[in-house]
């Protein structure tokens, strides 16, 4: 019995074991890959959030629908009473409807960072061997198209209705890019409350009670000198409004260089401290 145990055993065939070298080689022959740059992370990640369009085409709506609804409804609605005719109203109005439309859809970065936390998605790009930032940094850059059609469709609609820019394609260019930049800088605030916030809900409450007040008191609708001088105060004071007349003056050919000045310190602001805080929360999650 004994005997016939120990021929069995003696039989038995010999398990091999790979060493880890051997096993690296076996799975991943060649050289390891090079780590992307920071840039490359950042582009894959931006192509990720235009994928998202293109999968859910209806994400579009408020970069196309809202801003025809906002033109449309506030040229008609105030151009008779505060400017004699809607479309001379237009030429003072759409620069100031582009800048709101534009920065109103800011707080969808927010929205749709916190949703991806919720679902887990940035826990695994946390484990990538990509830039930290890469994931938050493309999200962004991404956006930037949604600003730049939102701006074109509204543009679009004004030059449909009897809007005339002084400053020709130049002018227009040139309000659009300091519109997209600012934008760039403004989705950091955003970004900081899509980490905070729990909900999707919630971030957009937020959003709304800030955007209201500073997109509405301002120098979108109406000149401030009609307004109480308390007011007066705080739309002079307001980022909207230098970035609105930047905007403006750019379309009309012309520069208004302490409007300019202060939405490039506006937007340093937003991306110094916001971006600042976002990624001291994204790193400690």
């Amino acid at each position: 019995m004994s005997s016939d145990t120990a021929t069995s055993a003696d039989r038995a065939p010999t398990v091999y074991v790979p060493s880890a070298e051997a096993l690296g080689m076996i799975l991943a022959p060649g050289e390891r890959p090079a780590r992307p740059s920071p840039l490359s992370a950042s582009l894959t990640f931006s192509w990720r959030a235009m994928l998202k369009i293109k999968h859910v085409p209806e994400q579009l709506f408020d970069v196309t629908a809202f801003p025809i609804i906002m033109v449309l409804m506030f040229t008609y609605l105030f151009g008779g009473a505060l400017a004699d005719s809607p479309r001379d109203y237009l030429q003072f109005f759409l620069p100031g409807i582009m800048v709101t439309s534009v920065v109103m859809i800011t707080m969808y970065t927010g929205i749709g960072l916190n949703t991806d936390i919720e679902k887990g998605v940035f826990d695994r790009f946390r484990t990538l061997p990509v830039w930290r930032p890469a994931a938050l940094v493309g999200m962004i850059v991404g956006d930037v198209l949604r600003y730049v059609l939102a701006a074109v469709v509204i543009l679009s609609v004004g030059l449909v209705l009897g809007f005339r820019p002084d400053g020709g394609v130049l002018g227009v260019l040139a309000g659009i890019g300091l519109l997209v930049v600012f934008s760039f800088a403004f989705s950091w605030v955003w970004t900081f409350f899509g980490l905070v916030l729990r909900s999707e809900k919630s971030v957009m409450g937020v959003s709304m009670m800030v955007l209201f007040p500073l997109t509405f008191l301002s120098n979108v609708f109406v000149d401030p000198s009609t307004m109480p001088g308390w007011l007066q105060a705080f739309v002079k004071a307001n980022p909207i409004t230098h970035l609105v007349s930047s905007v403006r003056a750019a379309m009309a050919g012309t520069t208004d260089a302490s409007s300019m000045t202060w939405m490039v310190l506006w937007s340093a602001l937003f991306i110094g401290l916001f971006g600042t805080l976002t990624m001291y929360r994204y790193n400690r999650r």
